[in-house]
């Protein structure tokens, strides 16, 4: 409850410090958003809501695009629910002559989970009359929900592949309340892709222990893969992982003669996975022309796949290259890539200590699949963290691959590197998990105090650092807390 509350206090001051609109996508999600809530589900890339212009160009600020001596009065406008009613259209055409180019809504293909939940909070505020700029973060507050529900199931997910390590048991759930990953805080739909697969984690390791799987857990486990991937089409990796650990669990089932019991358990978890999917695939290829909908954002952005030959000649085969694909990955993956007055918000410093870090950790995580004091059953759930963790990363990896990414700003033909982390937060459960267990091993000829004094520090660094390199944000005039 301690670690709920933390992560509830944490995202709730962070979400209200960063102004809308950021240029993560925020738009883009906040325009489906209101679309779903007015039961309009687009059916094509079009142009963003005359509604929602309307609202970026009000409530937004130019603070994460612009340096200020770089704007024509060298000074940012002031926000225009703060002057007199007569001086907001000069405001406004002021702001309209810096504000950026907006394309269509290339996210209109996602999946619609995240979309359909958040449309309700946002009729739920409606219908409370939220005024002006509190309703926008009444939207974001909707993530505290949401990442105290991470947090449960980090606690869960450990207790269950470690019920006799209370380090680990308290340690995963402590990293995820306090976890710096600034997508947290905005409008967009990753948040819930690591409290879907997080939930299909738990429930498909649960499936596996059983002698003879129940039919309402292959339900469970069925509706959370199906949630997991109505959340983001990134989150496919994760699902082909989970089809396999699947796989291996029928496989033993025939092999000790005991599938006949379980079919209907089986049978379960297909239908509840399998139909939603097959129905959203449909029907993103009858109103997209593809089954992913990825054309229509492609087209958008105007990349092109290139030729097969063409893939291996990539800087990611590089040393360099490789190194920095992994390393921004890494760093993004824990921080995020949200930036301020162009620049990233985020200590370089910080990036490589969470790069090194992790790589530290991880190596003594994989050796312990190995070891002796781990039972079969612990190991191949451990097996299931490491190959959905690295999944997402070979995805990102292979994407980056494919295609030329012409005058797009990121991925750049000089930067061809997928290297969002909040892609991939869908592992962050299994991540965390694998990250505590070789801290804990790291530390594990020390006593019980010093090992929560190690994770107590870590999370203090991490919160400190998370402070004071987004102390500027706070001081924006456009936040909610200058409302």
């Amino acid at each position: 409850m301690l670690l709920s509350l933390a992560a509830a206090v944490h995202v709730f001051v962070f979400a209200a410090g960063f102004p809308f609109f950021n240029i993560v996508d925020e738009v883009a999600h906040f325009d489906l958003v209101v679309r779903y809530s007015r039961g309009d589900i687009p059916r094509k890339a079009g142009l963003l809501d005359p509604q929602v212009l309307s609202d970026i160009r009000y409530y937004g600020t130019l603070e994460y695009l612009w340096a200020e001596e770089d704007l024509p009065q060298r000074k940012f406008p002031v926000p225009p629910w703060k002057l007199p009613t007569g001086a907001v259209v000069d405001n406004l055409a002021e702001k309209e002559k810096v504000w950026p180019t907006l394309l269509g809504n290339y996210e209109a293909a996602q999946p619609p989970l995240y979309y359909t939940v958040a449309a309700a909070w946002w009729r739920l505020g409606q219908f409370l009359r939220l005024p002006g700029l509190t309703q926008l973060y009444w939207l974001r507050f909707m993530n505290i929900f949401a990442v105290v529900g991470i947090v449960w199931l980090a606690y869960a997910a450990a207790r269950l592949v470690f019920p006799e390590n209370a380090f680990t048991r308290i340690g995963v759930p402590a990293l995820a309340a306090v976890f710096p990953q600034n997508a947290f805080y905005t409008v967009q739909n990753d948040m819930f892709s690591a409290l879907c697969f997080g939930a299909a984690f738990m429930f498909v390791i649960r499936w596996a222990r059983s002698e003879i799987p129940t039919v309402p857990l292959g339900m469970a486990a069925g509706l959370a893969l199906a949630a997991t991937f109505l959340t983001k089409i990134s989150n496919l990796p994760f699902l082909l992982v989970s089809a396999a650990f699947i796989g291996w669990k029928i496989w033993h089932l025939m092999r000790t003669g005991k599938l006949g019991p379980a079919t209907r358990s089986i049978v379960a978890l297909i239908i509840c996975s399998g139909l939603p999917i097959a129905y959203w695939l449909t029907r993103t290829k009858n109103a997209f022309g593809d089954f992913t909908g990825l054309h229509a954002k492609i087209r958008v952005l105007t990349w092109t796949i290139k030729p097969f030959p063409a893939w291996w000649h990539h800087p990611i085969f590089t040393p360099q290259g490789g190194w920095k694909f992994i390393s921004d990955l890494l760093s993004r993956f824990w921080q995020g890539e949200m930036v301020w007055h162009l620049k990233h918000l985020a200590f370089s410093a910080a990036d490589l200590g969470y790069v090194i870090l992790t790589c530290i950790l991880l190596t003594p995580a994989f050796v312990a699949l190995f070891q002796s004091d781990l039972s079969r059953t612990q190991k191949k759930e451990l097996w299931f963290a490491w190959v959905a963790f690295l999944s997402g990363i070979f995805f990102l990896a292979a994407l980056s691959l494919i295609f030329d990414f012409h005058n797009c700003v990121y991925p750049s033909r000089e930067r061809p590197f997928f290297t969002s982390g909040r892609l991939i937060l869908g592992a962050l459960v299994p991540f965390l998990l694998l990250f505590v267990l070789g801290l804990e091993r790291c530390l594990r000829f020390t006593g019980i105090a010093a090992r929560f004094a190690s994770l107590g520090l870590l999370m203090v660094a991490m919160l400190t650092l998370e402070v004071v390199r987004n102390g500027p944000i706070f001081l924006s005039p456009y936040n909610w807390f200058h409302w």
